[in-house]
């Protein structure tokens, strides 16, 4: 490890970074310290008020989708532009949960018989199966049934089928224009801004104008909006009847927070910490606030068996399913229940469901695999090298947990050439197109060249990347019960997983498929809600095996100690690792600028087009805001003809909430800003640009994770000190592939952080729920 001579570091300017969660990714990972804290802080959410939140000190959010639910939309006394940025997301978020719950109850209803394929189908997979059976039955002619408009072009990282991306400006197709000029109007009269007419429509549904005079709260549905902004549109329409007594504002406010606390990644809060989050929203009675919710539906609340020693927990039930049991078991009943250690939890029933949805659907996937016990033996003389434990579990059973580093992931690839070999359908699938290229390149060293083509060849294709495949726009594509053509998926990058697109990838599985979940622990979190990886590894429901290849050099002896809390030195004769003090922000940015325009492409022979940089947040005096600024003006200059952007510029495109892609401004027209995401053209609408587009020579370690460079930048300026935790400082460093520079201005903050600052926990049910179902292998 080389340290770069600088002069004594003193003492930094103070301040904390604009660390907020952005729709392409946080600024760091913060959540609550307690379960109280439920709430993005002010200083995270840009445009809000600077009202003090519940949460406490930390400048940030893990959630990506938070920003993109903030960022852009504004309070009521904001720019009238920021509104429209989340148009009808909201209508089409609940179009997915209503549909996410059918799925579910019939799911639910068939367990007694046999599972029935099918059900999982959505969006153009159920369009395309409706469409084969009219022609099949004869109602239509095949000519008239897939007849119609030519498709559109293929974009990069589209959404999950039930999680579409946001639209234009401009009131949807199927919300009239009546109903948005009645809803403007009532926004008006209440000092709200006419541009949060048309996400407003959309978000209440039909009557939303009668519904915000009934209930001006119900304001805070629309995303974006905070409680005291909601207050003041209250009082500017109810007058004297408006207080912080009235039942609808606490019905309202809890399902705020419920929402705010799945931005920072829980899936359900206990109850206790979301009535002392209540109280301190000046909710004066939040059990009265918390049962109104629950009665209205908009909430749900659960009874979580804790474990006890030396035995299997019950199945978790809602306290109103233990009351009806208790009736029929009479005083007994009564009695287990009271001598049952519980913890009470309450949360929105979109991310309950997910949840419920995932471990019945990895219930099946390990109860459907057939119990042949010769079938082991096919894959033994493929058990050999490093990968062979793996391929030894995967043979046996259906669910298997991975863990390692960048190296390890040669383990799956053989594993996937194995599978290939006995002629089983494999599809892999990564968290960024970085992630999928790079596994098909393993692929093809391991002699499976022809599998591991790329995505867009056809349905013969195994590699995608998890939204892709989700989508339709990538992988094997799905037969006709809209279950995916595979034997074994393997996914990459696991941590990144949320619950809902973990959901649904369990549910798209065809009986007797194998899943495999691969990816290093130590990295930050999902962008949404869950902790599906974590919370499996600590169930223990199925094989993990843990590999054993490091990553190799000087980089990855570095970060394999950071993983257990130990900052090392490290001997880096090549100048692998370097590390360079500053004293202030702006020489942090003097020497950033320098090392990738100058210094690495000098001395390490890496070009600056292949080094990134990587910072805390976006916000602050060294945030990537600023760094990007610096970086365009030595790299690219130009003056920023489209939204600030020019020809040639380094941008992170987000097309929704937690899927960022890397790519390059190609140019601009009357169509929008053009541009090459990992080698697809993407045209941006020019009223989408400022929403979803940003410079991208500077990201978060969140924007980062799931891809390498060949050189990394890590920018550690004095204002980011409270904002550094060990899985941030795992995922930036580890971003490197051939040479690291720190550029370190936190003094011991550095390493503290590296020793102290773990993971903060998110509350889920996952981990209940999957012990419910499938008993403890260990």
């Amino acid at each position: 490890m080389t340290t770069e001579p600088s002069a004594a570091a003193e003492e930094a300017e103070p301040g904390t970074p604009d660390a907020g969660p952005e729709s392409e990714g946080p600024g760091t990972e913060a959540r609550p310290d307690t379960g109280a804290d439920v709430t993005a802080s002010a200083d995270t959410v840009e445009g809000s008020s600077g009202e003090d939140s519940p949460l406490d000190g930390d400048a940030g959010a893990e959630g990506e989708a938070a920003d993109s639910a903030a960022e852009g939309t504004g309070s009521p006394s904001g720019d009238a532009t920021e509104g429209a940025a989340q148009l009808s997301e909201a209508e089409a978020e609940l179009a997915a949960q209503r549909e996410l719950r059918e799925r579910i109850e019939r799911r639910k209803a068939e367990k007694d018989g046999p599972v029935l394929a099918g059900t999982a189908l959505s969006g153009k997979a159920a369009d395309l199966l409706a469409a084969v059976r009219a022609v099949e039955s004869g109602e239509k002619p095949s000519a008239s049934v897939f007849s119609g408009p030519e498709p559109a072009p293929r974009r990069v990282a589209q959404e999950p089928v039930r999680r579409p991306q946001p639209v234009p400006s401009g009131a949807p197709a199927s919300m009239a224009s009546e109903s948005v000029d009645a809803v403007r109007a009532v926004l008006v009269r209440g000092g709200a801004p006419e541009a949060l007419a048309p996400q407003t429509a959309a978000t209440l549904g039909e009557g939303a104008d009668g519904q915000l005079r009934e209930d001006p709260w119900q304001l805070l549905r629309v995303a974006g909006v905070r409680p005291e902004q909601a207050d003041g549109f209250a009082r500017a329409l109810l007058g004297a009847e408006c207080g912080p007594d009235d039942e609808r504002r606490g019905r309202a406010v809890t399902v705020w927070l419920l929402e705010q606390a799945a931005l920072v990644g829980h899936t359900a809060l206990e109850a206790a910490a979301l009535h002392t989050a209540l109280a301190q929203r000046s909710v004066p009675d939040p059990d009265a606030a918390v049962q109104s919710a629950l009665a209205e539906g908009d909430a749900l609340v659960f009874q979580d068996a804790l474990d006890e020693p030396g035995g299997t927990p019950p199945a978790p039930r809602r306290p109103v399913e233990d009351a009806a049991r208790d009736d029929e078991g009479g005083e007994d009943g009564e009695e287990a229940e009271e001598a049952r250690p519980v913890r009470v939890l309450i949360g929105l029933e979109r991310y309950a469901l997910a949840e419920e949805s995932l471990a019945d659907g990895l219930a099946r996937v390990v109860n459907s695999l057939p119990k042949d016990e010769g079938a082991a033996a096919a894959w033994e003389p493929a058990a050999t090298g490093s990968a062979a434990e793996l391929i030894r579990a995967v043979a046996g059973r259906g669910l298997v947990l991975h863990t390692g580093g960048e190296a390890s992931r040669a383990e799956p690839a053989a594993l996937a050439a194995a599978a290939l070999s006995l002629g089983l359908r494999v599809c892999a699938a990564a968290h960024h197109p970085d992630g999928r290229r790079r596994f098909a390149d393993l692929l093809a060293g391991a002699d499976a060249r022809d599998a591991a083509s790329d995505a867009d060849a056809g349905p013969s294709s195994v590699v995608a990347t998890v939204a892709g495949l989700l989508s339709g726009e990538e992988g094997p594509g799905r037969d006709r019960d809209g279950m995916l053509r595979t034997d074994l998926l393997i996914v990459l990058d696991a941590p990144q997983l949320d619950i809902e697109s973990a959901a649904m990838l369990a549910e798209s599985l065809p009986d007797g498929a194998r899943l495999v979940l691969s990816g290093d622990p130590g990295v930050l979190w999902s962008a949404g809600p869950g902790r599906v990886f974590a919370d499996l590894l600590a169930a223990r429901v199925c094989p993990q095996i843990a590999s054993r290849t490091p990553d190799p050099g000087p980089v990855g002896e570095l970060v394999s100690g950071i993983g257990i809390g130990e900052l090392n030195q490290v001997e880096a004769p090549g100048k692998e690792v370097v590390i360079i003090p500053v004293r202030d922000a702006g020489e942090a940015i003097h020497r950033t600028v320098q090392l990738v325009a100058d210094s690495v492409p000098r001395a390490i022979g890496i070009p600056a087009e292949e080094t990134q940089v990587i910072t805390p947040g976006h916000g602050g005096a060294a945030g990537t805001r600023v760094l990007n600024a610096a970086l365009k003006e030595r790299l690219n200059p130009g003056p920023g003809r489209f939204g600030g952007f020019d020809p040639g510029d380094r941008v992170a495109y987000s097309a929704a909430p937690g899927r960022s892609v890397l790519g390059q401004v190609v140019k601009a027209d009357a169509d929008g800003l053009h541009l090459e995401c990992a080698g697809e053209p993407v045209v941006v609408p020019k009223e989408r640009v400022e929403q979803t587009v940003r410079h991208g020579w500077a990201l978060t370690a969140h924007q980062a994770v799931g891809v390498r460079w060949p050189a990394a930048v890590v920018v550690l300026p004095g204002d980011a000190a409270q904002a550094l935790s060990r899985p941030w400082v795992y995922t930036a460093f580890g971003r490197a592939d051939r040479h690291l520079s720190v550029v370190h201005g936190v003094e011991q903050a550095l390493p503290r952080a590296v020793a102290e600052i773990a993971a903060k926990p998110r509350t889920t049910r996952l981990p209940a729920l999957i012990t419910a179902q499938i008993p403890p292998s260990v």
